[in-house]
């Protein structure tokens, strides 16, 4: 038996796990969710912790006005977005329509370092990391008129 066909079983398990969670099309793809987990530790993590815990205190502002880094994990409020809201977010930053105008935040904007493609797989990884019942709410939570 060769080394490829041993390997094959185990791959089919990456991407059984890797098709669970949310229903976009990086969450079917493991290669995509490992790309995206590679992206948000070298990007996201030093602000929004390597377990998406956050900043301390993520809700009070800070003396320069600034809120802290916000988790990303269900204590959070990154899953009562869309999508599409959390993408242009990473890619423009914190600016209108996404943030009041004028609102002062070290959100970066990535537009020109990650591709959208690269963003979508962020996303998708960061989703794959929420419990089973924040993935219902959010889904039932989005489909409200």
């Amino acid at each position: 038996m060769t080394r490829r066909r041993r390997l094959l079983p185990g791959w089919a398990a990456v991407v059984a796990i890797g098709a669970t969670g949310c229903s976009e099309r990086s969450a079917q793809d493991p290669f995509a969710l490992m790309e995206g987990q590679g992206i948000y530790r070298a990007e996201c993590a030093a602000c929004h912790g390597a377990k998406l815990e956050g900043q301390a205190n993520w809700q009070t502002r800070r003396a320069d006005g600034k809120l802290p880094a916000p988790p990303h994990d269900a204590t959070g409020h990154t899953w009562h977005h869309p999508r599409q809201q959390l993408a242009a977010i990473v890619k423009f930053g914190m600016v209108p329509p996404n943030a009041p105008p004028g609102y002062a935040s070290d959100m970066p904007a990535f537009a020109g370092k990650l591709s959208d493609a690269q963003i979508d797989n962020v996303l998708a990884w960061i989703e794959s990391q929420w419990p089973q019942e924040i993935s219902k709410q959010r889904a039932q939570m989005l489909k409200a008129p």
